[in-house]
């Protein structure tokens, strides 16, 4: 029941990511020390676990694709959507520089704690990390491309969307908006039902999380130390777009606002500055904290 409640946690800090723009559920998973086993859970639904399921066997489907873990997390999730969501929605509104001053201190201070995990540094792991960092700020600072509704494109929209949000550093759906096609996906084929746009983007996702499992998976055991680097450079590389001191590019499509992009700016030193850094030391302080618990036990 503990380890339950534990992985539920955990999956509500994952959803919790999930609803703050560019931030990712993967940075959670990661930081949270779960990042693995999610992958390899995921990975578990092959051929095999199909056959478990259709010939009754529901306790070794179960154990076989660590369901118990996977429903924990879950839960998780959709609880921070439909409840945290909520509330960050109103500090989004009307407190969002100190909303964000909060998550940049944690994601900051976590990735020390993330890379301290590689064993060993060498030229490998140097420019892994290099190339994490570059990756994400050009999807950090990239140009959104145009709306685009062939079959092909959208399964692949599916696909990159649902594997960046496993990602650590990497957001699904600024992703989508950097490729053209989150006002086609996640506001009018939503909101009409579109099959026709849905289907290809669902089909994509599953093929492409379920495939992009088994890679993850066979690098991480295979490349451990390149592939955490890799993946701290991720995190560090969407900094940017949890720097606190910003105003959101909105652009208007139809009757929906989208944000394309931001222009960032440097604080002014007054009250707000000096609140704002409080709060940045006390979301570095849960990591601390967290880190010499775990370190305890």
């Amino acid at each position: 029941m503990n380890q339950f409640l534990s992985n539920l946690l955990k999956g509500i800090g994952i959803g919790t990511a999930n609803v703050i723009p560019g931030v990712s559920g993967g940075t959670i998973a990661l930081l949270t020390g779960i990042f693995e086993r999610l992958i390899d859970s995921l990975k578990s639904f092959n051929l095999t676990a199909i056959k478990l399921l259709f010939s009754g066997k529901f306790k070794e489907f179960a154990k076989y694709t660590d369901l118990i873990f996977l429903c924990s997390v879950g839960c998780g999730v959709l609880t921070a959507i439909l409840s945290v969501a909520r509330i960050f929605d109103y500090l989004f509104e009307h407190h969002p520089i100190y909303l964000w001053s909060f998550f940049f201190g944690l994601i900051l201070t976590s990735i020390y704690y993330v890379g301290i995990t590689i064993e060993k540094w060498d030229w490998k792991v140097v420019l892994s990390f290099i190339i994490g960092t570059a990756i994400a700020l050009f999807i950090a600072f990239g140009k959104p491309a145009k709306e685009n509704d062939n079959l092909i494109y959208l399964l692949i929209c599916g696909a990159v969307a649902t594997c960046s949000m496993i990602l650590p550093g990497l957001s699904g759906s600024f992703v989508l908006v950097l490729m053209g096609n989150y006002q086609l996906i996640m506001i009018d084929a939503v909101n009409d039902l579109n099959l026709k746009i849905l289907i290809p983007v669902i089909i994509g996702g599953v093929v492409g999380l379920i495939a992009f499992s088994h890679v993850l998976s066979w690098i991480f055991k295979k490349y451990r130390n390149i592939t955490i680097a890799l993946l701290t450079g991720f995190i560090l590389g969407s900094m940017p777009i949890i720097w606190p001191w910003k105003n959101a590019v909105i652009t208007i499509v139809g009757n929906e606002e989208i944000t394309t992009g931001y222009d960032y700016f440097l604080p002014e030193m007054n009250i707000q500055f000096a609140i704002a850094l409080v709060i940045i030391l006390i979301g570095a302080s849960i990591i601390v904290l967290t880190e010499k618990m775990a370190k305890k036990q």
